[in-house]
C-alpha cells in the first residue's frame, strides 16, 4: 500500500513543501525538493525523525534556579518523552560553563547533553 507523506523541509530558509510516496516502508518517490540537503531530510524523516532536545535542567545553589541545555547532536524523536522525563529528574550544582556536560553519553547514544549558559 503506498503512503502519501508531505513535509516542509527546515533545512535551509527555502521552506521546500516535500511530497513522498512511501510504498511498503520505502520510499518511492520524492518531489518537491529544491536541494540535495532536502533530499537528505526527507528521508531522514521517512526512516527516523531526530530532533536536537532543548531544556533545562534544575540548579541547586545557584545564582539561577535553572541552566538552559542542549543536546549535542540530534537524538530519535520517539525518545524525546524519555530524554524529557530524565532531564526532569536532574539537579546540578554550579558553577556551570557553557559547554559543560551535564549529563555524558545520554541513554548509551554517544550524546551529551550540555549547558548553554553559564550559572554561578
Amino acid at each position: 500500500m503506498t503512503e502519501k507523506r508531505r513535509f516542509i523541509c527546515t533545512i535551509c530558509p527555502r521552506g521546500c513543501e516535500i511530497k513522498v510516496e512511501v510504498d511498503n516502508g520505502r520510499i518511492a518517490k520524492i518531489s518537491g525538493n529544491q536541494c540535495v540537503r532536502g533530499l537528505e531530510y526527507v528521508r531522514q524523516e521517512v526512516k527516523e525523525p531526530m530532533r536536537i532536545v532543548m531544556s533545562v535542567v534544575k540548579v541547586r545553589g545557584g545564582d539561577l534556579p535553572t541552566v538552559s541545555v542542549k543536546t549535542d547532536r540530534p537524538v530519535p524523536k520517539r525518545l524525546i518523552p524519555e530524554i524529557m522525563k530524565e532531564l526532569a529528574d536532574l539537579e546540578v550544582k554550579p558553577p556551570i560553563k557553557i559547554g559543560e556536560k551535564i549529563i555524558e553519553n545520554l541513554m548509551g547514544m554517544n550524546v551529551n547533553v550540555v549547558a548553554t549558559r553559564p550559572v554561578k
